[in-house]
């Protein structure tokens, strides 16, 4: 028997691409608010202040007018969290060097909160998949894909729009494939249930 694998939906990855648009949203209004806030400053730089202005401006046009650009170009999605992330812990660290340690701490916080969500949205692109191995199951899970030995699986279950796992804890997990099964998919995974679990996927 070959490995196999299998695209499926996993309901936390699906989440998390429809809270894109959101994150955005979010992202685009603490940017102008920090932008209205540091051009009331004494010290405060026009060229600083309208950077910051026209991203947050850029942010807008792509959540209120690219949101198909965002479901079908997920690179794009990709290099505006990783603009976002650059530029809150970019603020966090100019601010934490004029020891304004709260807003600094605030927003070089939002950088790491949205260096997480790159990191996760990167692993969301490429590893939404199920793979049945001869050591055991791989299934997609945030931040990691966890892995299942076979003698840590009591029940598998099958059907070509789906799989539902039961493990020794008792835990139910269930996924739904994005193409139904061909024959002889569904074969091979009853045939590593009977070599593995000396039964029928049931």
């Amino acid at each position: 028997m070959n490995s196999l694998t299998i695209p499926v939906f996993h309901p936390a990855f699906d989440k998390l691409k429809r809270s894109g648009r959101l994150l955005h949203f979010i992202a685009a209004i603490i940017i102008i608010s920090h932008a209205i806030s540091h051009i009331n400053q004494p010290d405060s730089s026009q060229l600083y202040f309208w950077c910051q202005v026209i991203l947050a401006a850029d942010i807008f046009l792509l959540v209120f007018l690219g949101r198909n650009i965002l479901a079908t170009l997920p690179t794009v999605n990709l290099f505006f969290r990783f603009v976002e992330f650059l530029l809150f812990l970019g603020i966090g660290i100019l601010l934490m060097l004029k020891s304004s340690w709260v807003p600094g701490a605030f927003h070089a916080g939002v950088g790491v909160m949205y260096a997480y969500l790159l990191y996760c949205e990167l692993r969301v692109n490429t590893e939404e998949r199920l793979s049945l191995h001869h050591t055991g199951i791989t299934i997609p899970a945030l931040p990691e894909s966890k892995f299942l030995l076979w003698s840590n699986i009591n029940r598998l279950h099958a059907q070509y729009d789906s799989i539902e796992i039961l493990t020794s804890d008792s835990k139910k997990i269930r996924f739904q494939f994005r193409r139904n099964l061909q024959f002889e998919e569904l074969d091979q995974i009853h045939e590593f249930c009977r070599h593995y679990l000396g039964e029928e996927s049931r």
